[in-house]
């Protein structure tokens, strides 16, 4: 059999690591893309992530590709096949590409010599003169031949990458479809590659018809949808990574749904811009980062004090300050929770895959909208741009009602002391429905207010509203049982999913708690999830272990608790969750 990835057994079908590295500009992005479409014509599932440095120009970049005969949702612990279309700054990638004694490397031997920290691991290597082979094409390049390398190797048919090249490149013309295609099938038919690969049992093409339908989705585009179908119309934002990819993906598509997307001049303009919008009847959002988020904190708690709803998409990214803005980490956490000055109840969420990502941004829509209040959902770099090939999203919402408007302006007021603490919220222009709405504390009518019983009214009012709602049951996604839980949140809930199964294979009874809801906090529901629970492993990428420290202030778990939290560029792998949890046993 084909060595499986660290961890795997011989039950699971098939399952392939493969890494494409080189310097920026080389296309290695290009060809992992290609692949993993590639990939799902063949029948397969699949996850590719993008790893390239902070540099606007040059720097390193990688395609990191997983795919299997099965749905899988994050990458796996060790790489089957290293690809290098050259070895510039490789050791900036290295500890993102662990590599067993058994894998093989595939590398360009005119483009440098092969690190020590990799040839160390006494791998094999198989040379293959990329560049030169590419060169002897009219306008061949090297990608393309590694391409072709790949799909040989991998057992996929030339036919359909050829079909995937004229739909890649056919804006740019016939004569680069044609050369892209020549350098492909030079890649594709090279005699090294070919004597090599049969001397291993590749991973092959699935069957397309027992399947099932799958979706290409990054996490950036699920955030979008989801924001779409939750009904934004409007959004503002000023550019950033990793959260741009979803503006650019957003733009057209509002558009053409009757809607628009403005690039403001900055953070503030934009979030105050979405708050505006909001406040005219049309749901609006914003997507930042953490220095982004940073910046619109003082206009959301204008947000919540006017109750206007507004939905902020936040990518995570390693931080603090600038950071590692390419490298993702789960350290906005505290901000989204605490970082509103005053007493101002909001909504933070966040996305467990990438099929969550569609799930949480509409729900969380439908909340802002519903009760009139900031949502902040939360992704991170490692979700948001990697694609993944999975099943169709399948999900249902609990009834939401929609943004409560006044039925006419008779004695309206604007923030009433109803029994859920919503109260309806007119349009501008409404007749008779006119009210101020700014930071001040207010009467019931929107009358600028100090006096304390009106202050206390108010606060309790947009407090009861966000903590009295029913959410269901999607508050967490909660799998398995037993006296073992391991308790996380966000994109690492994939690797806890796959640690989860690899331990129950081995005889653990265990269950997953991945919390989609973080505030308000639901202490009821995650004590009844932990009922008969005897040990509890935490698990996060941050270093301050905030996740742990919001669950220590907001929830009294009676179980002996542990944690696994180390920061980033590195995500953390099934393996090392298996591995704390056997070292806690």
């Amino acid at each position: 059999q084909w060595p499986q990835g660290n961890g795997m057994n011989a039950t699971q079908p098939c399952d392939f690591s493969i890494a494409i590295t080189g310097s920026g500009g080389a296309g290695v992005i290009t060809a992992g893309e290609l692949l993993l479409s590639l990939a799902g014509k063949n029948g397969c599932f699949g996850i590719m992530r993008r790893s390239f440095g902070p540099q606007i120009r040059g720097g390193e970049a990688a395609s990191l590709v997983r795919l299997a005969h099965r749905p899988i949702e994050c990458m796996n612990d060790r790489f089957d096949l290293l690809l290098a279309l050259d070895w510039r700054n490789a050791e900036r990638f290295a500890d993102e590409i662990p590599l067993r004694s058994d894998s093989v490397i595939i590398a360009d031997p005119a483009m440098g010599e092969v690190p020590d920290v990799i040839r160390d691991l006494g791998t094999d290597l198989i040379e293959v003169p990329m560049k030169s082979m590419a060169g002897e094409i009219d306008g061949g390049r090297p990608n393309m031949i590694a391409l072709g390398v790949l799909a040989h190797w991998l057992g996929y048919c030339p036919d359909q990458a050829s079909e995937l090249i004229a739909q890649n490149f056919g804006g740019k013309g016939e004569t680069v479809v044609n050369a892209a295609r020549e350098t492909f099938e030079r890649g594709f038919n090279e005699p090294l590659v070919v004597e090599a690969r049969r001397a291993r049992v590749g991973p092959g093409p699935c069957d397309a018809t027992t399947a099932g339908a799958r979706w290409s989705l990054s996490g950036n585009e699920g955030c979008g949808l989801g924001a779409l179908r939750g009904g934004i119309r409007f959004a503002a934002a000023y550019p950033i990574t990793p959260a741009s990819d979803l503006l650019e993906w957003l733009a057209p598509r509002l558009e053409n749904l009757g809607g628009e997307l403005l690039q403001a001049e900055d953070e503030l303009a934009s979030i105050n811009m979405v708050i505006g919008a909001s406040f005219g009847g049309v749901p609006s959002m914003t997507a930042t980062s953490g220095p982004g988020l940073a910046l619109m904190t003082e206009a959301m708690g204008l947000a919540v004090a006017a109750e206007v709803p507004a939905v902020i998409v936040n990518v995570m990214r390693g931080g603090p300050s600038t950071g590692i803005p390419t490298k993702s980490e789960q350290v906005d956490l505290n901000i989204a929770l605490h970082g509103l000055h005053g007493d101002a109840p909001h909504l933070v969420l966040g996305a467990l895959d990438h099929a969550d990502c569609v799930l949480v941004t509409e729900w969380s829509v439908r909340l802002a909208e519903a009760l009139q209040t900031v949502a902040i959902v939360l992704t991170d770099q490692n979700l948001a741009q990697s694609r993944a090939l999975i099943p169709q999203p399948d999900y249902a919402l609990p009834d939401i009602p929609a943004r409560r408007v006044p039925d006419d302006g008779a004695n309206y007021a604007r923030y009433a002391l109803t029994d859920d603490g919503v109260s309806p919220m007119a349009i501008p222009g409404q007749s008779g429905a006119a009210y101020v709405a700014d930071g001040l504390e207010h009467t019931e009518t929107g009358k600028p207010s100090a006096a304390a019983a009106d202050h206390a009214a108010q606060l309790d009012k947009r407090r009861r509203k966000i903590e009295d709602f029913d959410y269901g049951d999607l508050w967490a996604d909660i799998r398995g049982s037993g006296p073992l839980a391991i308790l996380t949140w966000g994109s690492t809930s994939t690797a806890v999913r796959e640690a989860a199964d690899r331990l129950r294979e081995a005889g653990v009874e265990l269950r997953v708690i991945a919390m989609r809801l973080l505030l308000p906090a639901r202490p009821e529901q995650l004590a009844a999830a932990l009922r008969g629970v005897e040990r509890v492993l935490v698990v996060e990428q941050s270093h301050g272990a905030q996740f742990w420290r919001y669950l220590r202030s907001y929830y009294d778990i009676d179980a002996d608790l542990h944690s696994l939290a180390r920061p980033g560029p590195l995500v953390i792998t099934p393996g090392e969750i298996v591995d704390a949890v056997e070292h806690w046993s």
